[in-house]
């Protein structure tokens, strides 16, 4: 027995020692960087603040690429405008990938983009969110914002802005996307939701007590509602198939809709764990810039007035109680400057992954077919190179236009957010509401941002709130 174990470990260090020679020859030179620990690899140093891990390993290995271990996979982290070009501009050399973590949690039974189903949501997704049919939701949005400020912001003096944020956000989605409007029904949703994106990006350990694995406890929460909801829509949808104006139909509606006349060939597991990622995408991003919005607009009052000047010139050229329309968004030029500027220090994502699918020759090094890729916002969004004095809160940097590949805050390319309309008016019309109503300041002005890996405030920010009126 001791003989058979000594030859195992003999074997395998002879093929580890042969494949360092073979990736150490010229032409085959692996990007520079450590993996980290067995199973954890770099992930707790990423977690902890990913924009310092991303920033160092720039500094200290290659500004251009470096290697890592994230998710429990080898991975190579494309850095800079040249990077996010570089991956954008060579579809051919990568396939689709997301961390295991993120499978599992959103409940994804499906990641192939060139798949029916998945070529069918995107169709639907698009045709939702395209730009002539968000201008008809701008007059919608401004009135959940109104009654969102009324019912949790106005009677009261003080309050903490990230819950609040999350549940405007979340409730807004299921009005929007699943034509939910019961209050009670929304909560039950939003509840597990929280515990889900806790343990999105985790360490895959699916222990009790681990966040990983009370994301997939949660998950499971989740896609039993949204499985029931999803039966009983179908049902109505089939009810109605001649009796429906189409332009009157939610996206959820929409979807089965055109999923049914097709040949009805994408499941019901499939569409829900499309639905959960939509709505971490919709819900857990913009939440986050609203949150961190709020704070910039407290802490520098020079930016908060002239974005008050900019929404009161607004206001002021409407009727008494008249709703926001399209022609009011096109005209938040500076309000969506300092947005721009939010989402530069504080993004809504941290970036995307792919696969090699051949062997990838960048910067003279060499990623080897199967190992993950990951781009990151923050390799431009804090480069002194891009943005001088990084840390400093400018919204003035937008008054011009960036650089192909350096202001990613929605991606790049093919691939970019197609719900980024979206996002900018939401955030842009609720930006209006607040400022138009409130003075705004921080109750704790040394309240501590932590990452998770996203970036949260520690006590959900609170915010002292004084009426315009007064």
């Amino acid at each position: 027995m001791a003989f058979i174990i000594f030859l195992t470990l003999a074997i395998t260090i002879f093929f580890i020692l042969i494949f360092r020679i073979i990736t150490s020859s010229p032409g085959s030179k692996l990007p520079p960087g450590k993996t980290g620990w067995p199973i954890l690899g770099e992930n707790l140093s990423f977690m902890v603040n990913p924009a310092k891990f991303i920033s160092d390993r720039m500094k200290k290995y290659s500004a251009n690429i470096f290697q890592t271990s994230l998710a429990g996979a080898k991975m190579s982290i494309f850095c800079g405008a040249s990077g996010n070009k570089f991956i954008y501009s060579n579809e051919s050399k990568f396939k689709t990938w997301l961390p295991p973590t993120l499978v599992d949690v959103l409940s994804l039974t499906n990641i192939d983009s060139t798949s029916s189903p998945w070529k069918l949501f995107d169709e639907q997704l698009h045709k939702f969110l395209r730009l002539e049919s968000m201008q008809h939701y701008v007059p919608i949005m401004d009135t959940k914002v109104r009654e969102h400020l009324e019912k949790h912001w106005a009677p009261f003096n003080q309050v903490k802005v990230l819950p609040l944020s999350k549940e405007f956000t979340i409730s807004l989605f299921c009005n929007l996307i699943l034509k939910i409007y019961d209050s009670d029904q929304i909560k039950e949703l939003a509840k597990p939701y929280h515990t889900l994106v806790k343990g999105i990006i985790s360490v895959p350990l699916n222990l009790p007590g681990t966040p990983y694995n009370h994301a997939v406890k949660a998950s499971k929460l989740i896609r039993d509602k949204l499985v029931e909801l999803v039966r009983q829509r179908k049902m109505e949808v089939l009810e109605k198939k001649d009796h429906v104006n189409v332009d009157d139909v939610d996206f959820l509606g929409g979807l089965l809709r055109a999923s049914i006349e097709g040949g009805d060939f994408i499941s019901e597991m499939e569409l829900v764990g499309k639905i959960v990622a939509l709505l971490f995408a919709a819900f857990h991003t913009t939440s986050n810039t609203i949150t961190f919005l709020m704070a910039h607009l407290a802490e520098y009052p020079d930016v908060y007035e002239k974005v008050l000047q900019e929404q009161l010139e607004i206001a002021q050229s409407k009727e008494k109680g008249e709703i926001l329309n399209w022609k009011d968004i096109q005209k938040m030029k500076y309000s969506w400057n300092v947005v721009c500027e939010t989402m530069r220090l504080k993004p809504p994502a941290l970036g995307g992954f792919r696969e090699a699918s051949t062997d990838i020759h960048y910067g003279g090094y060499t990623v080897p077919k199967g190992w993950k890729v990951h781009w990151s916002v923050y390799s431009t969004h804090i480069d002194p190179v891009h943005f001088s004095e990084p840390e400093r809160f400018d919204p003035s940097r937008f008054e011009e236009k960036q650089g192909r590949g350096v202001y990613v805050p929605f991606g790049l390319g093919p691939h970019m957010c197609c719900g980024r309309e979206y996002a900018r008016i939401k955030v842009l019309v609720f930006l209006h509401n607040v400022v138009t109503r409130f003075r705004l300041s921080k109750a704790n002005p040394n309240e501590r941002v932590i990452y998770t890996p996203d970036p949260v405030f520690v006590d959900g920010l609170r915010i002292n709130l004084c009426s315009q009126k007064e």
